[in-house]
């Protein structure tokens, strides 16, 4: 209990991660309290009397997820200026809850129906909100409920959230079912026209419209209708299930810095509509450049999204800084978003399918590849000086990339380091590969990786072993020398026969090709049959050297695929035991 003569005089109660239903019933001793936060405690009530506490200003009941009823005394504090109920198990609000005049912060507004009321109906009348965050939408009955609410005459309203009941099933799809006789169609229509009765005030500045499962999006994001959103500044949408196109109007909004698109399945192609705007603007005194504020683009698990199209002639996003994509399947960059992101500093590319290659964006100097299965190769980059690439294991080509001084690279399943390594000035290369790989690379000078990245002044080379992360390490400074690790001599050494065994067992293709020596210029390269041939001679038998196809025109000891392999050499050499070098 909290005793009153220490306490009746309090202003401020701060409770967070604790017990605190002891303690409930004595809350109406603080007189004086005008900020209470008990967030994410074990409170499952509120104390019936809390409307005589009439100097409350600031509740707090976040992640409080006992408590599932406001007492219906809390309308009469007339004081309230905040009330965050998000997290908690409150689904319904107490009737004249519009008697709460004052309130301008109001957070996870449940909307239900009770007969022929909507808690809608309640907000009408709170014309002081400044942020306001609604769940439940799709419990409305009927549209002209959304129109009570009068979102649109709150003109102090700089955020607004729209949500609606989570519906993701167990394999992160979200999924419609008839409730309570009404078809999943019918549903779509009557959300789509609730949200369109939701038009916002002109000073709102941040947007979100969480779990919407309608096929369209709000008429009022529309070209003809973006009047109303000429100050937002923020807008995310998540979790759009069934949106199979965005909004034509959003490249028209002068004020939009930040967009966010998360989780669209039914996306497939974005059109020129997007970039571009139509006949119908209302602005005629556009400049014609779309998206003109634009400083950050996320588009995030579209995963059925393959095109977007951006010709050269469309200009938009000068400013644009950082640009994310993510889970999608686009095939290629079009040329507008390389020639008109001009200002682009960071690109984000994280598990995009089919994508071969990354090229062309002159102003880039921080890049981060993500688990692509398809990417190739990444070009003409010419102020990149941050690299991460993690994942991509077809990646071949790193050129025209003179500002590199940094390259972060992971995969474990890479069995040796890769050669594009060795036409890069960069300084700086940390390495996270499996042990064995780290192994051969503490192996130093003698290990066959030492060409690969000898010439980077530093390198940080780290393995993971039984749970534990980085376990192992190599760590290379170039000038002054210094190699040091946690492996031991003897596994080294191990790792280094075992290596030499390895390469009569891989397949050595002639057209590839690798310099020779440390620091060899291209007129001094050799065919990597050659490297096989040498390791042949030192480790295998001395025929090798005088017998190889490639060296001399003996067609009969190695097959026409210019393929040799373990089987080959055995073959051939079976064949020369009985012949005239087995007589020498």
């Amino acid at each position: 209990m909290i005793h009153s003569l220490l306490f009746s005089n309090l202003w401020t109660l701060h409770v967070e991660d604790a017990n605190f239903d002891a303690l409930v019933e004595s809350l109406n001793q603080l007189k004086h309290l005008r900020y209470l936060s008990i967030a994410r405690t074990n409170t499952s009530t509120l104390p019936e009397n809390i409307g005589k506490m009439k100097l409350l200003q600031y509740i707090n009941l976040c992640g409080c997820k006992s408590l599932v009823n406001l007492p219906s005394s809390i309308v009469m504090l007339q004081h309230l200026r905040f009330l965050n109920i998000a997290g908690t198990g409150i689904s319904n609000i107490p009737k004249g809850f519009h008697g709460l005049a004052n309130l301008r912060n109001l957070y996870m507004f449940p909307v239900h129906m009770d007969g022929d009321w909507c808690s809608l109906e309640e907000l009408g009348p709170l014309s002081q909100l400044t942020r306001l965050h609604i769940s439940g939408l799709d419990n409305v009955s009927s549209p002209s409920f959304a129109t009570k609410a009068r979102i649109g005459e709150k003109v102090r309203l700089r955020y607004l959230s729209l949500e609606c009941t989570c519906r993701i099933g167990h394999d992160g799809q979200l999924v419609i079912k008839d409730e309570e006789g009404i078809p999943e169609l019918q549903q779509q229509q009557l959300i789509e026209e609730v949200l369109n009765e939701f038009h916002p005030p002109l000073g709102l500045e941040n947007l979100e419209i969480i779990w919407y499962f309608g096929q369209r999006l709000p008429r009022w994001m529309m070209s003809t209708a973006v009047v109303p959103l000429g100050s937002l500044r923020i807008l995310s949408m998540e979790d759009l299930a069934y949106c199979m196109e965005l909004p034509n109007g959003l490249c028209q909004l002068p004020c939009l810095e930040f967009l966010q698109i998360i989780h669209a399945p039914a996306i497939k192609r974005v059109g020129p509509e997007f970039l571009q705007p139509n006949h119908h603007c209302l602005n005629n005194s556009h400049v014609g450049v779309s998206f003109p504020r634009l400083n950050t683009l996320n588009f995030n698990v579209l995963v059925e999204w393959e095109e977007l199209k951006w010709e050269l002639q469309v200009k938009a996003t000068p400013i644009l800084e950082k640009l994310i994509l993510q889970k999608c399947r686009l095939r290629h960059m079009p040329p507008g978003l390389a020639f008109h992101a001009r200002a682009l500093k960071k690109l984000y590319i994280n598990d995009v399918k089919h994508l071969s290659s990354l090229e062309n964006f002159t102003s880039v100097v921080h890049l981060d590849a993500f688990r692509n299965a398809d990417l190739e190769r990444i070009s003409n980059l010419p102020k990149l000086q941050k690299l991460i690439i993690i994942m991509c294991p077809k990646m071949k080509v790193l050129e025209g990339l003179p500002a590199l001084q940094r390259l972060d690279l992971e995969d474990y399943d890479m069995e040796t380091v890769p050669r594009y390594l060795q036409d890069l000035r960069i300084r700086h290369l940390l390495l996270n590969c499996s042990l064995s790989l780290l192994t051969s690379v503490a192996a130093g000078k003698t290990s066959p990786e030492w060409d690969k990245f000898s010439h980077i002044q530093q390198v940080k080379a780290y393995a993971n072993d039984a749970g534990i992360l980085r376990k192992w390490y190599v760590l290379y400074t170039r000038d002054p020398f210094h190699l040091e690790t946690n492996i031991s001599r003897s596994v080294i050494a191990r790792a280094r026969n075992k290596c030499k065994w390895l390469a009569y067992r891989t397949t050595c293709t002639i057209e590839d090709e690798r310099p020779v020596g440390r620091r060899a210029s291209t007129d001094k390269r050799q065919p990597l049959c050659q490297r096989f041939r040498c390791n042949a001679y030192r480790h295998l038998i001395l025929w090798l050297r005088r017998e190889c196809l490639h060296c001399n025109e003996v067609d009969d000891l190695a097959i026409s695929s210019d393929q040799w392999t373990e089987t080959v050499v055995y073959s051939a050499c079976t064949r020369l035991v009985g012949g005239r070098y087995s007589r020498q």
